[in-house]
Order: structure tokens, then sequence, then C-alpha cells
């Protein structure tokens, strides 16, 4: 569209002037003058005053102003009258309406002040109500923070992103500031609610939640020490401890040649026959077993436990060989197993936690560890295996570029292995719900029979197969090993056969998941078979065509994520087929 055709064609030549002024003197204001001139071509609409034009892209006061002043000129040397502005008009039209009677308005009642449910001022107010209404004496930060903090989501503590510095506790703030509360004492100071923050205090137990959360037994306020349920919880009594780490030396060493690899077992009549080791009900309690590498940083590697110490939770620290986080059952004779030909005091439970913050995630992702760590978990033999994954703040850009692969990786481990996924904002929702798990898994656990497979029988070619074939011939029955047996077919090293290497080898070219290595496995059972295989097809263009095509050849009736496509064929023959 020319300029002349535009619907302001006076204003469009004055910025096209000093636009090509701009151009000359190779001026930063370039790009505005060329945003203005763009829009007001394109605009349709005819202005009866610059002011109108802040409306458009690249229009601020000051250009405006100077198209004002361009205005004035041109009026004066044509003798045309200068356009009214129509803000004045607006003004003047505002100040006959003011001199007219206005209604009265309602005043505006201030609502009253209620902290959200289980944050930090929610958890202070509340914390300092478990004092009587009348002391004096008020309560040090210490104190106050040992007894609100089991009823805020947030640490008081450490921040909930290490790159952070903002705690629980910088809501105190705001209650000296709302005059809810008031401190005094130096060096020590001391907290207590002044009668306003009593009020907070009475209006929270007059809030749903409180009303739901006092009539449960595990109610949010009781705290997980109490059975209160209509009164303002007291001070919790000391934590349990933490027990002490074990060396991870002494774990490895130790079991790492358990269990021997064994022959191949082709169908059942090559599985074991041997007497279970039952564990009656009474035998045993059901512990948290936390991985020692499971910290919150490196200058405060204890959190995760102490915190899990303060829900009543007591972990053993241990450098475990799978995942991040399992249960055991600890016998309360250490001699009951090894009467019966097993070792050790304790028996690995079916459910194991894999902890992967978002970066972490996508991280493993990455460089593979995502699917070798799915494919060992696989191999462990857990029924219940639990992902969960921290949602923590993240560049918007790297979310941005991964937030595909991700969800891709999530659906993939929910929908093909099978697992559950439970997603956390942050380490300490995460604690909650181990803690939560652990309750969960003593009162089903600790109320029925163990079944123990002793070791003595295992192998790490019979393992699966004899698990498979247990628990197909008795679903309801469940059928576990002890955690030595189960760390020394869980180690990396120790338990890797050459199947397991050919497979990994396998899916280290791209596009061949876990299924299609398996299928391919399942047709030539070793590197060399494979190797051999690609030797016989020849040289020239000929061999060469019959290499791109052997595994599509061989697999091609295959459909799903099995199917193995020509193209990706003639990848794995560019790694395999060339000598």
């Amino acid at each position: 569209m020319e300029d002349s055709e535009s619907a302001n064609p006076q204003l469009l030549a004055w910025v096209k002037e000093w636009l090509d002024v701009a151009r000359e003197r190779n001026s930063k204001g370039v790009t505005a003058y060329r945003n203005a001139y763009n829009s007001l071509k394109a605009c349709p609409i005819t202005f009866d005053h610059p002011s109108q034009l802040q409306q458009l892209k690249g229009f601020g006061p000051k250009l405006c102003e100077r198209l004002e002043d361009q205005l004035k000129k041109h009026c004066q040397q044509n003798g045309l009258p200068m356009p009214e502005d129509p803000r004045n008009r607006k003004a003047a039209g505002e100040d006959d309406a003011e001199s007219a009677p206005k209604p009265a308005k309602k005043a505006r009642k201030p609502k009253a002040y209620v902290p959200a449910f289980r944050s930090g001022a929610y958890a202070l107010v509340v914390g300092l109500a478990t004092q009587d209404e009348n002391a004096s004496v008020g309560m040090t930060k210490a104190e106050l923070i040992e007894v609100s903090q089991p009823y805020c989501d947030s640490s008081f503590t450490a921040p909930n992103d290490p790159t952070k510095f903002y705690t629980a506790w910088n809501s105190m703030k705001t209650l000296v500031q709302k005059e809810l509360v008031y401190e005094r004492g130096r060096p020590l100071r001391r907290y207590a609610l002044t009668d306003e923050g009593w009020d907070v205090a009475k209006r929270i137990k007059e809030t749903a939640q409180w009303q739901a959360d006092a009539n449960n037994d595990e109610a949010t306020f009781s705290g997980p020490q109490s059975n209160t349920a209509n009164t303002i919880p007291q001070l919790r009594q000391g934590s349990p401890s933490v027990e002490v780490a074990e060396s991870r030396d002494a774990h490895t060493s130790s079991y790492q040649d358990l269990v021997s690899d064994g022959p191949i077992v082709e169908d059942d009549s090559g599985l074991p026959t041997f007497s279970i080791i039952r564990l009656p009900p009474g035998s045993f309690t059901v512990h948290l077993l936390l991985d020692v590498r499971e910290v919150r940083a490196k200058t405060d590697r204890d959190y995760m436990q102490e915190e899990l110490a303060k829900q009543g939770v007591k972990p053993i620290m241990r450098s475990l060989e799978l995942g991040d986080a399992q249960w055991i059952a600890k016998c309360h004779d250490p001699a009951l197993l090894s009467q019966h030909g097993a070792e050790g005091d304790e028996v690995v439970l079916d459910w194991i936690v894999e902890r992967k913050r978002l970066d972490d995630l996508i991280g493993s992702i990455k460089d593979g560890r995502f699917h070798e760590q799915k494919f060992r978990l696989k191999r462990s033999g857990a029924k219940k295996v639990i992902y969960i994954i921290e949602e923590i703040t993240m560049d918007p850009a790297s979310i941005d570029r991964y937030s595909e692969a991700v969800q891709s990786a999530i659906a993939s481990t929910q929908v093909v292995n099978g697992y559950f996924v439970k997603k956390t904002t942050k380490m300490d929702e995460t604690i909650r719900y181990l803690a939560r798990m652990t309750a969960m898994l003593k009162r089903t656990y600790e109320r029925q029979s163990l079944h123990v497979i002793p070791t003595n029988v295992l192998t790490a070619q019979n393992y699966l197969p004899l698990l498979n074939h247990l628990r197909d011939k008795q679903p309801s029955t469940g059928f576990y090993v002890t955690y030595p047996a189960f760390s020394s077919l869980a180690s990396k090293s120790g338990a890797m056969t050459l199947r397991d290497l050919f497979l990994k080898m396998l899916m280290n070219t791209k596009g061949v998941t876990g299924e299609r290595a398996i299928e391919i496995q399942k047709r030539w059972k070793t590197p060399y078979d494979f190797v051999k295989a690609y030797k016989a097809c020849g040289t020239g263009p000929q061999g060469t065509k019959r290499k791109q095509d052997l595994v599509f050849s061989q697999t091609s009736h295959l459909v799903g994520r099995k199917k193995i496509t020509k193209a990706l064929s003639q990848k794995i023959a560019e790694v395999w087929g060339t000598s």
C-alpha cells in the first residue's frame, strides 16, 4: 500500500521522514521509528489527534508529543485550526459529572485475616497458640519451630529450593507487621501472640480444614505423635533418632558374589525345588531403607533423614544397590533366617522407590541412564515400583525444550513399564509421602506372614523365572528374598550376564528400545551370533543389501512397539554389519 493511501497520510509522512533521518545517522531509534511507521501505515482508522496513536505499536508518549508539536507548526503555517485533544474533552465531561450529586458508597468491611492452610504463618500461629493465653514468657525461635513444623508444608530451617534463601520462618515478618505477634528480648528473642493474634488462632479453629482434621485420628493438627481431637496440639516429644549410616563398601564387598550366575533356565523343569521359609506375624517389623546418597544439598546431607525422623519414621541409612528407597522386614530374632538356609535378618518387600528431581530426570533421559535404571528395576523382581518426580523450579527455556521428552518418558514409565508415578513439588512433600507409605506398609505387612525363598537355591539365571513361576502358581501369596540376596542380584557388576550386556549394546543404537532389543536377542543369542549372521550375508552390493534387510526380514511379522522398520534395520546394520 502506498503512503498516500494511508488513513493518516500526513502523520505517516512525518514518521517516515524521521525514520529516514535515523537511518542516515545509524541511530538506535531506527527500530522504534520502523515499528511506528509500519503500524500506522497498516492501521485503517483515521485519528483526529496524535495523542490517539498511543494505542498502536511503536507509539509512546514522547513520539506522540513530537507529532503534536509538528502538527501545531503545520496548522500555524497553513492557517488551520488545531484539533482538540480528546483527553481534554473527556476531562471536561468528568468535571460536569462531578458537579452532580453522587450516591454515597457503602463502606467496605475489611475481611478478617486467616492465614492460608498449612502455610508458614498458619503453622506459627498454631504453634504459638499451644501456650496459655495469659502466659507472658513467650517462645524462642527453636521452640516455636519445633512445635510449628508438623503443621506446615514447607521447612522452617531449609529453603524448598536450594538456590533460594526463603524458608517458612520468613512468614514471621508478616505476622509481626500485621501486629498478630510481638517479639521481645535481646539477644534471645521470644515470640507470643497479641490479642489480635489470639483472634486469628480462634478463627483458624473455625475453618473447614481445622474441623475436618480435628475429627481425624491422623489429623494434621494433631501431629504424628498425638491423638488429641479438638484441642490445640501440645509440644511434640523428641523425634526418634536416625540409625547410623552403614558403609557402602561393607555391603558391596559382602553381598556382590553371594548369588552365583548359574546355568540358563530354559523352562520350568530347570527350576529348583525347596521349602519356603515362613515368617509369622509379630516376628518382624517393617522399616524404611534410605540411600545415603539421597541428600538435599552437599552442605545439607542429613536433611531428608532428619525430617523423616520428625515425621515418626526411623530410616535406616544404607548404600542401596538399586533405587533410592525401599522397605524391608527386620526379624526380631537375628538367627531366625540363618536356621532355615538364608542369611542376615532382613527380607526385602515388594516396594521400591526411584526419586528424581526434574533436572535430574532430564539429564538421565539425555545420557541414557533413565532407560538403564528402568531396565535394572525390571530385573529386580519388585512388583511395586514408584517413580517420585520432584517438579522443582527450573529455567523456563530448559523446561520448554525438554517438556515433550519428559512427558513421553513419564507416559512410557506408566503405560509400558507399569510403574506408578508420583509427582511432588519439593523434597518436603516427598518426605511426607514416604512417611505415609511407611505407615501404610507397616499396617499391611506386619499383620500377615511372609514367605521367603532360601538364598541357597537362587542364581542370577533362575531368580526371575522362579519368582514368576511362584507368583503365577499362587497369585495371592507374596514371595520374597533376603536383603543380602537382593543386593547381590541387583548389583550392577555382579549380576550382569552376557544377555544383559548384549541388550545394553543393542539399545545404544538410537531407535532400539528395550522391547526391540529383546526381540533381536531372541533370534541371535549373543553378540558373536549376531556378527556372524552379518558376515554370512557376503560382500558386494548384494551382500550390503542383505545386511540392511537382515533384522527387518527376521522381525517383519512384529507389530506395535516391537516393530522394526527398514530404516532402523539399516541403522543396526551400519553398527553391527561393518567389519
